[in-house]
């Protein structure tokens, strides 16, 4: 139902560490109607240009905390609330090239009453300024 608003380009740029560039960053909604602690967000996969990048590569700020994809599922208090932006940043050493790129997010959401829980997607052309 909110899919098309998970993926928030204003947010896709490189990003730097020490005059270097490291990876790039994009903002991401859930793909539910209510707030969920972290621990109940699942896998995330994201597609650029058709390149997929596993959850090892992944962190997630939201609330002033950065935490990697791959710990989310311990995190049992911190929550993500309807409608708020978490930053997902890639490592991946140069970023991305300046123009055009397809991004694809793909989202499990672990809901109790959804038995294996439901995914959430999005694809978006979005435009990495030079």
């Amino acid at each position: 139902m909110y899919d098309k608003y998970l993926i928030v380009g204003e947010y896709f740029k490189n990003v730097e560490k020490d005059g270097e560039v490291t990876g790039f960053q994009l903002g991401v909604r859930l793909p539910y109607y209510r707030g969920v602690v972290l621990s109940l967000v699942g896998d995330t996969i994201i597609t650029v240009d058709g390149e997929e990048f596993p959850m090892e590569q992944l962190t997630l700020t939201m609330n002033d905390k950065t935490y990697p994809m791959t710990q989310l599922k311990y995190e049992p208090v911190d929550k993500w609330e309807f409608g708020d932006i978490g930053v997902v940043t890639v490592a991946r050493p140069g970023g991305l090239p300046a123009g055009e790129h397809k991004v694809e997010l793909q989202q499990q959401m672990k809901i109790s009453y959804v038995p294996g829980g439901f995914w959430g997607s999005d694809v978006k052309v979005l435009n990495l300024a030079g």
